[in-house]
Parts: C-alpha cells; structure tokens; sequence
C-alpha cells in the first residue's frame, strides 16, 4: 500500500479534528478513498470521516487495508508537516508500522507502530432531522465562547425564523440568536421549531478544526443527535452527539 496526497496540511487537520474526541481508531483505506468512524470513549459522539481517492496523486491499494492507529501520536507526527509538503503513506512490508514521509524541500519519514484496535460496526444514526442550517463557523464559535461564561451545557435551537444558541445557570442567561436572513447563514431547511440540550466541550472540540469561514451543516431534532458536517480541504467530517433529554 502507497499514498501520496499533495496537501499534507489537510490530512494533519483531519486527524487533529478526529484526535480531539477518538484516543485510537481504524483508519479503513478501501478502493475509494480513506474513511474513519468511531465513537468517543463516553460513548456520546461519533466521528465520520471520508477523504476520496481522487485527491491522492498516487494511490495504491491492492485490497481493502485497516489501519488501527494512535490517533493523539499520529496528530503530533503530522504537525511536523510543513505548508509546501506533499505526504506518503507506506504499510510496511509485515503490516506493523505505518512508514510516513513528508516530501517538500527535504524529505523526512517517521515510522510508527499500528495497533490492535477492537473492531466495531458503527451505522450513522437514522434520524429525520426537522431543521438543517448551514452557517459560517464562527458564529458558532463565538456563541459557545459566550455560553462558557453560564454553563457547560447549551441549547441549541432552530425556530422557523432564526437559529439559537441559550444557556442559564445560577450565573445568569445567554440567548444568541441568529436569524435566517443574516449573510452567515448559507442555507436554512426548518421544517418545525426543534431544541436540544448538549454538552458545550463537545461542540467546542467538533469546531475546533473548522476555520472561520468554513460552512458548517447543524441538524437538529428534538431530543434527538445533533450532527455536525464540514469540509476540510478535500475531506468531509460529520459528527453525531447525544443530547441530555430534557425532563419535565
């Protein structure tokens, strides 16, 4: 197995946005591309990742290849790319390390052990989804900031007129609201008024990858996952988070 792919910068950003919530994970690299789904260790949230064979200049991959991997170790290796490098990707002769080279005005490899990593079979939760907003990145960065200030938890909720971000404790009240017809938002799908309650670290972590100016995809349903979807360069990430069901 060899990949070559000409922006290393965007696979580190990948793993980093991965490596936030996953410790270690099998990075599955099949005849279409390179995709990665696991669950965090609280079992909460899930991570999707894909990254298609079209963005590889070379891709070789005579049969479907699993990678169990140290996603934390893996993401301080890939920091070491510089912004002109390309990066390669070699499985080694036995299948017990992962040679990893980046190729710019100096050629540097590490090569670093795989692990056992417990199989797991992970569908993407089946939700019908009653609001699907796309936003720029920071207006949901900016809020959460906001609501770290309350509470740890946040609401996230979609009206049909505007899309809201709340927080109450005994330290007071946050309400961000973002109406649909404001430039950030670059699609907005309600179909009914929706809330949920999640944990904000969380959410927090799911951006952290995410550049200001990136679209971010949130759909929401009441009492139900919140997922979250962007791209990164070439790659598209989703996550899925549980939320804190709300009693009566």
């Amino acid at each position: 197995m060899e990949l070559i792919l000409t922006n290393a910068l965007d696979f580190k950003r990948s793993i980093e946005a991965v490596s936030v919530l996953i410790d270690e994970a099998e990075l599955v690299i099949a005849s279409e591309g390179l995709t990665l789904k696991a669950t965090d260790p609280s079992q909460i949230s899930l991570v999707d990742f894909e990254l298609s064979k079209k963005n590889f200049s070379k891709f070789e991959v005579p049969e479907t290849t699993k990678l169990g991997l140290d996603l934390d170790y893996l993401s301080q290796v890939l920091s070491r790319a510089k912004k002109e490098d390309q990066l390669s990707l070699v499985l080694d002769k036995d299948k017990s390390n992962l040679k990893i080279t980046f190729l710019g005005s100096s050629k540097r490899s590490f090569s670093i052990p795989l692990i056992d990593v417990s199989e797991q079979q992970l569908p993407n939760p089946k939700i019908e989804f009653d609001a699907e907003i796309v936003v720029q990145a920071d207006v949901l960065k900016e809020s959460l900031k906001d609501a770290a200030l309350i509470s740890s938890h946040v609401i996230l909720e979609a009206t049909l007129e505007s899309m809201g971000i709340k927080a109450h404790s005994s330290k007071g009240t946050l309400n961000s609201e973002t109406k649909k017809s404001e430039s950030c938002v670059k699609k907005f799908n309600v179909k009914t008024q929706c809330r949920s309650i999640f944990p904000l670290d969380y959410l927090q972590d799911m951006l952290k990858a995410a550049d200001s100016s990136t679209e971010v995809c949130i759909s929401l349903k009441t009492n139900a996952p919140v997922k979250l979807s962007y791209s990164i360069g070439s790659a598209t990430i989703a996550y899925f988070l549980a939320p804190r069901i709300e009693t009566e």
